[in-house]
């Protein structure tokens, strides 16, 4: 499966990177190769907690076009 990503940096220096299409998946690292390798196990590790619990795997996720 692939999944779309956010990575960004915080004020700490960390990167944070989140999967939006699955609720409360975040993750960390101290660069941002850490923080992309950790997010992929924490999407799997939600995707298996959710399917335990009964949960949809995922969300809708949209993408809009907003004129600036």
């Amino acid at each position: 499966m692939k999944f779309l990503i956010t990575v960004d940096r915080d004020e700490d220096g960390m990167w944070v990177t989140e999967c939006p299409s699955i609720p409360g998946c975040f993750s960390q690292g101290t660069s941002k190769e850490e923080a992309v390798n950790n997010i992929r196990e924490a999407i799997g590790l939600c995707l298996e907690v959710r399917a335990e619990r009964g949960m949809p795997l995922t969300i809708e996720t949209l993408q809009v076009e907003v004129a600036a």
